[in-house]
């Protein structure tokens, strides 16, 4: 499955101790330098990594007299963590900046975002809810989201059809369904043993919450029923050898099996299309979309907050102009050029907006060569994830080193020599003494 297939996972930003007075003393308030006169133009520096925004930014700054966008293009993901972290110590952090959900609350927890739910709370409405979660702690607002996170299967209409069987509805489907293609030495899902991403957001659409807040402390739970109940799911698809595990560190070579038949869905986003397109010669217009599966008796759930999907500009603290950063970073999330240049794969970075009116870019996001016939189809289908998207999930505060530990044991429960009950035991007590260790209060 891998539903951040081909996201990178880095390490973690080190979490500065926390002496906690609430959940998160250094969680504080807007600048105070909103106020402050200027002869010229306010600029507020702005580094981001993905394609097309020095493209917004220059909209930006041709739209206001007033206030000016400076664009810093960083390599990626890693560069970003590495650079905030030392532009912060240095007290020279930009005003706006690009991340993602899963960084969000590390970076509250060191003092780094400023609040800026008085000035974006208004246009909350504009965004689905997913999305605007994504870019919150404990209620407050520590920056805009940008994307969204629209997540279904698609799947191979030519294999499903040759053995009569329907797109599975609900997770006890999908594994009969793997049980039948087995038969004919086909998997229906691939775990690659270096991402666990998969227990991830299974346990997430199961309602499962690793982190919450408790008090003054986190509160660690990796052995709730919700995650008990995605780890069932996992343990009888992989004691069934009903899974490939192909790693992606080849990732041509996974993209290669699946054109070839040799796996048969996938649990994806729009973004995650691009791979497949570029990489695929057979297979075009044999794939179809499908809603994501569902827990037998539950309503329609999907997952959220990762990567590109869970994309967010944050407001720093050490911006002096935060009433100013924060009304750029919602301009360029529901400013309609803006988003158009975002949302398409040849100008940005092809993935959903996080608007809570996104049908107008359906189209663009998903291939009709890859698609075919089932294009047209296969719109209402991610439409309609888009409701269904998780609200509640919390990353914590030590979230990528605690990702990093999760993945060696994925990679024994993937290689059948431990069950994810046995991993998720280890991460119950592992996560507690990590966050005790950054001096984060925390209890199991």
């Amino acid at each position: 499955m891998n539903f951040t297939s081909s996201r990178r996972r880095f390490a973690h930003v080190a979490v500065a101790s926390v002496a906690l007075t609430g959940l998160l003393s250094a969680c504080g308030g807007s600048n105070s330098g909103d106020d402050a006169k200027s002869s010229g133009p306010v600029t507020l520096p702005f580094w981001g990594w993905a394609n097309g925004q020095d493209a917004v930014v220059k909209a930006f700054n041709a739209a206001h007299k007033d206030v000016k966008l400076k664009y810093t293009k960083v390599t990626d993901q890693l560069t970003m963590q590495k650079q905030l972290t030392n532009a912060v110590k240095a007290g020279n952090a930009p005003c706006l900046v690009q991340n993602t959900a899963e960084y969000v609350t590390s970076w509250v927890a060191q003092g780094a975002l400023a609040d800026i739910s008085q000035y974006v709370s208004a246009g909350k409405d504009k965004f689905n809810a997913g999305s605007w979660a994504s870019a919150q702690v404990q209620g407050k607002s520590y920056g805009v989201p940008t994307s969204s996170a629209p997540n279904f299967t698609v799947y191979r209409t030519d294999i499903f059809q040759k053995y009569g069987i329907k797109p599975p509805t609900t997770w006890d489907d999908f594994i009969a369904a793997g049980k039948v293609l087995k038969k004919h030495g086909i998997k229906i899902t691939n775990f690659a043993g270096e991402d666990p991403s998969t227990l991830e957001v299974l346990a997430m659409q199961a309602g499962a919450h690793w982190y919450s807040i408790d008090g003054n402390s986190w509160k660690v739970d990796f052995q709730d029923a919700g995650t008990l109940k995605a780890a069932k799911v996992i343990q009888e698809i992989i004691d069934n050898d009903l899974n490939s595990k192909l790693s992606f560190a080849d990732y041509a070579a996974v993209q290669r099996n699946y054109d070839n038949g040799g796996t048969a869905t996938r649990q994806i986003s729009t973004w995650q299309m691009a791979g497949m397109v570029q990489n695929f010669t057979k297979s075009f217009g044999k794939w179809a979309l499908s809603p994501w599966p569902t827990y037998t008796g539950e309503a329609a759930k999907t997952p959220a907050g990762t990567n590109l999907t869970g994309s967010v500009t944050l407001v720093t603290k050490q911006c002096k102009e935060t009433k100013q950063a924060a009304e750029a970073a919602l301009w360029m999330s529901t400013n309609t050029g803006a988003v158009k240049t975002m949302a398409s794969p040849t100008t940005g970075n092809g993935v959903m907006p996080a608007l809570a009116d996104s049908n107008s870019y359906v189209g663009d996001a998903i291939s009709d060569k890859l698609l075919g016939k089932n294009y047209q189809p296969a719109q209402k289908v991610v439409t309609d994830s888009l409701n269904t998207v998780t609200t509640d999930w919390t990353f914590g505060p030590d979230w990528t080193a605690m990702f990093t530990e999760m993945q060696a044991g994925w990679a024994k429960v993937v290689n059948k020599q431990e069950k994810v009950t046995d991993l998720l035991a280890h991460m119950q007590q592992w996560t507690v003494k990590d966050l005790k260790s950054r001096g984060i209060s925390a209890k199991g």
